[in-house]
């Protein structure tokens, strides 16, 4: 981790809800958790978030802080987030990796969009990120699509 610090691939601050990894005892009891909604169990909640006439789109270091309040305000816990700045049209793409899950973004400022992918298990509402996203963005579109990943039975 340490290399890829030095090159700017990780966040080198860790977040205040970022998680301490300590090794799982073999004792402890594992936790599931899948989600149990409308009389379905799936393993969590994926949301694919089309974001047109888009704005703020190349700033990865805004767009980082963005995604990580939207984190937090859904109810995850970050572990870290990367983001990475294209030249010359200036688009970003990045993740924030979470305990339960992730918040990744590929940005078009050419276009206008950004195409942002959030999937969450356990108690998070990935719903409660797009408010969030959108106050930096300020699209004059977004287009959600809800899919319930690992539904059981």
């Amino acid at each position: 981790m340490n290399a890829l610090a030095q090159l700017g691939m990780v966040s080198e601050l860790p977040s205040n809800n970022q998680m301490s990894s300590s090794p799982s005892s073999s004792t402890e009891e594992r936790t599931d958790y899948f989600v149990e909604k409308d009389g379905m169990k799936f393993a969590g909640t994926h949301l694919l978030v089309d974001l047109w006439e888009a704005r703020n789109l190349d700033d990865p270091a805004q767009i980082d802080r963005t995604l990580c309040e939207a984190a937090v305000t859904a109810g995850a816990t970050i572990l870290h987030s990367h983001f990475h700045h294209f030249s010359p049209n200036g688009g970003v793409s990045g993740v924030v990796v979470l305990a339960e899950s992730h918040i990744s973004i590929h940005t078009w400022p050419e276009r206008d969009f950004a195409a942002v992918d959030i999937f969450m298990c356990g108690a998070c509402d990935p719903h409660l990120a797009i408010p969030v996203m959108q106050r930096l963005f300020q699209a004059g579109r977004v287009v959600v699509d809800e899919q319930r990943r690992g539904r059981v039975g």
